[in-house]
């Protein structure tokens, strides 16, 4: 029997935990049932409390504090132990039923999709054995990066670096829509949501000028001019045209206080994991004794 999940990942403030509890509150809202898992070991605060909770088995801060470590190497620490305990893991989803929906909530620290092995690791033993999860990841990425267009085709560039690294099927969310609604047309969106590498050619940044004194823009040690400089243009543009090359890459759309938004998300996870293609057919009065 197969079961279902979908891994919530991307970079700090990326609003994975919100995500998270959107979804569980869409599914009780659709009478589905779900697990959450919180993969975080920083995490603290949570609308809905964890089915299974890392900290329950160690803490980010008890690792720093213990081992010395900073947040990142601590982090690793953390997630190399839990490897090490994955019946910490296995055991409660064992007996977890094709009707419910996994939730996986991980940490916003990138490298672990994108520079280390181990969640790769992690996602082939969730997905194979005795689990046999059918599994998604969904990459959240802050919409307000559009405003700021390299900094958007990093993030971009992160998310195709995670699809590589964990060869799973993947969904790419531009999150906290609610924040940019206003600031782009329907027409300009669709530039991000399929991403242009055109975008960096027009670029409303490379209009603005600075007021400084002296020959101050023209010394390459200023912040200002290192990022508006040639080499930090051709770098973005060469990241631009790997992400259109590849062509990989899209994003949904995602404003969490929308019900409709949430849902169509969830349809796309659904579609996936191939989740309701593995449910028996109901009849209408299945649920009414009959007499």
């Amino acid at each position: 029997m197969s079961k279902f999940g979908v891994l919530v990942m991307g970079p700090a403030g990326a609003g994975k935990s919100t995500f998270c509890a959107a979804l569980i509150s869409q599914l009780r809202s659709n009478r589905r049932s779900s697990i959450y898992v919180n993969l975080d070991p920083a995490a603290t605060d949570f609308v809905y409390e964890p089915d299974v909770d890392i900290k329950d088995l160690i803490s980010l801060d008890d690792v720093m504090e213990e081992m010395g470590l900073g947040p990142n190497g601590g982090l690793i620490y953390c997630f190399e132990f839990l490897m090490r305990n994955l019946d910490f893991l296995t055991d409660p989803l064992e007996t977890v039923s094709d009707e419910y929906l996994i939730i996986i909530d991980m940490p916003g620290q990138i490298e672990l999709y994108t520079h280390v092995p181990i969640v790769p690791q992690l996602v082939q033993h969730l997905s194979r054995g005795s689990l046999n999860i059918n599994l998604c990841a969904a990459y959240l990425l802050e919409a307000t990066f559009t405003v700021d267009r390299p900094k958007f085709f990093a993030g971009t560039l992160s998310a195709m670096s995670a699809m590589l690294m964990l060869e799973m099927p993947h969904v790419n969310i531009l999150s906290k829509m609610d924040l940019v609604k206003g600031t782009l047309g329907r027409k300009d969106m669709k530039r991000f949501i399929d991403p242009d590498a055109a975008l960096l050619e027009d670029d409303p940044a490379d209009d603005v000028t600075f007021d400084t004194p002296g020959n101050d823009r023209e010394a390459p040690s200023k912040a200002d001019n290192l990022m508006g400089g040639s080499s930090f243009k051709r770098l973005n543009r060469a990241v631009a045209q790997l992400i259109d090359d590849y062509s990989m890459v899209s994003f949904l759309k995602l404003d969490v206080q929308d019900e409709d938004s949430v849902g169509a998300v969830l349809s796309y996870i659904d579609d996936c994991i191939q989740f309701h293609e593995a449910q028996e057919p109901k009849e209408p009065m299945d649920d009414v004794e009959m007499a």
